[in-house]
């Protein structure tokens, strides 16, 4: 799926097989990437292949939202910039929170406790320091075990 227009782009890159929550989890975790600045998504992207998981990517929030909002169930995890032209990151939440039942984790190099405690009171599931260790994005997938554990509870 790959997707260009003037209110901005997405691009899908798939690893090998979607995830089926049983023998190959958490290979194939669709994850939606949300990053204004081209060389994080690109980063991002290639960490998170190397983890086997499927990524989409969006430069701005808007077109994330239209993506979530088009392909209901079509992803298990957002991870998303928390300063953005179009709509933060915040912003961006809430809406996924009010709409969707999705985990999202924020991502910024702003590490003051004031707006990592803003993420964290809004609904995210985690906050994230740029750069980010491609070790810690093994593990999100524990996120959306969490998440789906608490649903059928």
């Amino acid at each position: 799926m790959n997707s260009s227009n003037g209110n901005g782009s997405m691009s899908t890159a798939s690893s090998s097989g979607a995830w089926d929550g049983r023998d190959q989890f958490p290979a194939g975790l669709r994850v939606l990437v949300v990053d204004d600045d081209p060389t994080c998504l690109m980063i991002f992207e290639k960490m998170l292949k190397t983890c086997l998981y499927q990524v989409t990517k969006c430069n701005k929030a808007e077109t994330a939202l239209s993506v979530l909002r088009e392909h209901k169930n079509g992803f298990d995890i957002v991870i998303s910039d928390v300063h953005m032209p179009d709509m933060d990151g915040f912003e961006l939440l809430k809406h996924i929170d009010s709409e969707m039942d999705l985990p999202v984790i924020l991502i910024s190099a702003d590490a003051t406790k004031q707006i990592v405690m803003k993420g964290v009171t809004y609904g995210a599931c985690d906050y994230l320091i740029k750069p980010v260790r491609i070790e810690t994005l093994k593990n999100i997938w524990q996120h959306v075990v969490r998440k789906k554990a608490r649903n059928t509870v």
